[in-house]
């Protein structure tokens, strides 16, 4: 399958389905945030190694392999604090390893990969394509579709402590 991480697309993650683009491409990720009307709130990404993982944020590698890949969002601190800045303004970025085989093709191409559920700010996330809103589905420009996903959103870890949404 081939992926084209350059323009916007609907994905299924190991939770629910997620938007998403190339986190590298700023106007990409500005025009995300624009269909999902959603203010500055950082967005997460899904990195496409641990390699990429560590060196760019505050992290030992057996924090990362306990809870990646799978359902967590690891809150990281950035190394550089203007690293990726329209993806986060802040210090700190969701980062993620889905475990899914759609996830480890977005892996193969060596770049991180917004990752944010498929949803108007403020709206329930989608577990099938037709639950996802139908302006969003106007304005993106691939939808992947893999059936019914479980529903349940990732679990955050900020600092350690597991944090269920």
């Amino acid at each position: 399958m081939k992926i084209n991480i350059n323009q916007i697309f609907i994905y299924p993650t190991d939770t629910i389905y997620g938007i998403g683009c190339n986190a590298e491409n700023e106007k990409l990720v500005s025009k995300i945030r624009e269909i999902k009307n959603r203010d500055e709130k950082p967005f997460s990404v899904i990195a496409p190694s641990v390699e990429w993982i560590l060196n760019n944020f505050e992290t030992f590698l057996d924090e990362v392999e306990k809870y990646l890949p799978g359902k967590y969002t690891l809150i990281l601190k950035k190394k550089n604090p203007s690293f990726m800045n329209w993806v986060s303004e802040n210090d700190r970025i969701g980062v993620r390893i889905p475990d899914s085989d759609f996830t480890r093709e977005l892996q193969r191409m060596g770049k991180p990969i917004v990752t944010t559920s498929v949803n108007v700010s403020g709206e329930p996330f989608a577990t099938c394509i037709e639950e996802v809103n139908k302006k969003i589905l106007e304005k993106v420009n691939k939808i992947y579709n893999y059936g019914k996903l479980s529903g349940t959103p990732s679990t955050l870890v900020i600092d350690g402590k597991e944090i269920i949404r």
